[in-house]
């Protein structure tokens, strides 16, 4: 007879249980803590999501990626402004996945903000006026 399959959150459960346990034993190890808050937010987990996040940015703090994700995590707990904050030092340290921004999910509350708006225009003037270099 075949193993039954695992549901999504049984897998998800099972990982969160793995890294927390990587985490405790090895606290400033990014890459688990980088898993651990993904898992958090796919478990809806947002306020334990940003613990993680902000730990990240003391670990990581010239990391766009890891800006990017407390965006995200802010933005979830619908604390826009410091959700603005985090994206635009994301954005000052290279993030530019924008295609991927203007459809985040986890970024919804921001695309809903003027600012939002205002912040891809600065980001387009920016590029645009950079030279290219060959």
């Amino acid at each position: 007879m075949p193993a039954p399959k695992k549901t999504r959150g049984e897998d998800l459960d099972f990982q969160l249980g793995f890294y927390e346990g990587i985490v405790k034993g090895n606290p400033g190890f990014a890459q688990a803590l980088i898993a651990l808050g993904e898992i958090y937010t796919k478990k809806g987990l947002y306020e334990k999501g940003l613990a993680v996040d902000k730990k990240l940015i003391t670990l990581r703090p010239d990391n766009p990626i890891v800006h990017y994700n407390l965006a995200c995590s802010h933005s979830l707990l619908g604390d826009i402004t410091n959700s603005f904050k985090a994206l635009r030092r994301a954005i000052d340290l290279g993030y530019d996945d924008f295609a991927f921004m203007h459809n985040d999910p986890d970024l919804y509350n921001l695309r809903r903000d003027e600012r939002f708006s205002e912040l891809m225009r600065k980001v387009k003037n920016t590029q645009t006026s950079l030279p290219d270099v060959k």
